[in-house]
């Protein structure tokens, strides 16, 4: 009788070490750790629409990327002698009087420093306006934009409408004509787009902030 129960309990040991090693046999494998690579992961380039994102372009400013590369192949050059970009503040989607935006870059400079053409192109209008005060209208040579300068004191020495200016090429001088303090002279510098219907009376602006260069670039 005892013999047959030690019998009974040594083969039921043996089944379960059975079940055991089958059980075992069906559980993956885990993986081999990887170790970390110590080079860099290379990171696929920019799209055009995420440059022009990291720039602070949108649809309202840019409408298309081609316009976007359009504008960028000029290299405008700050319009201001003497001005790097580090001197420069994107202030055109500041607010006026609370109720419209800016819509264009003051530069600021002493009274009497000359405003450079931004790029080459043709004088379209010389205009005293009451806001603007002494502006010179440059339309670029594919009458597509049109660059506006504002708050003159004077324009250069025979200026007149119809002229060919090429890039860098002084203007005008900086001034407070129009609305601009007395005590803040500076250039009102923007960027209009001819392509698009008027709107109040102007053309939609283009902030000229993105694509400015300073001398030299």
């Amino acid at each position: 009788m005892l013999r047959s129960r030690t019998a009974f309990v040594v083969l039921l040991l043996s089944l379960l070490v059975v079940v055991c090693l089958m059980q075992a046999m069906r559980v993956p494998l885990a993986p081999a750790p990887v170790a970390p690579s110590s080079a860099p992961v290379a990171m696929p380039p920019a799209t055009l629409h995420e440059r022009a994102a990291q720039a602070g372009i949108t649809r309202e400013n840019v409408a298309s990327a081609g316009e976007m590369q359009s504008l960028m192949g000029r290299r405008l050059l700050i319009p201001v002698e003497g001005v790097d970009r580090s001197r420069l503040r994107d202030n055109f989607d500041e607010m006026r009087g609370g109720v419209r935006r800016h819509e264009a870059l003051d530069i600021m400079a002493a009274r009497g420093t000359p405003v450079l053409a931004a790029g080459d192109g043709t004088i379209a209008k010389l205009q005293h306006h009451p806001l603007g005060g002494i502006t010179i209208y440059e339309n670029d040579p594919d009458g597509r934009y049109s660059y506006y300068y504002a708050h003159l004191d004077h324009y250069a020495q025979g200026l007149h409408a119809g002229q060919v200016v090429r890039r860098g090429e002084v203007i005008g001088f900086v001034g407070s004509t129009g609305n601009a303090p007395a005590w803040a002279p500076h250039l009102h510098f923007t960027i209009l787009d001819l392509s698009q219907p008027p709107h109040w009376g102007s053309r939609p602006a283009v902030n000229p902030y993105p694509f400015l260069v300073a001398a030299g670039r």
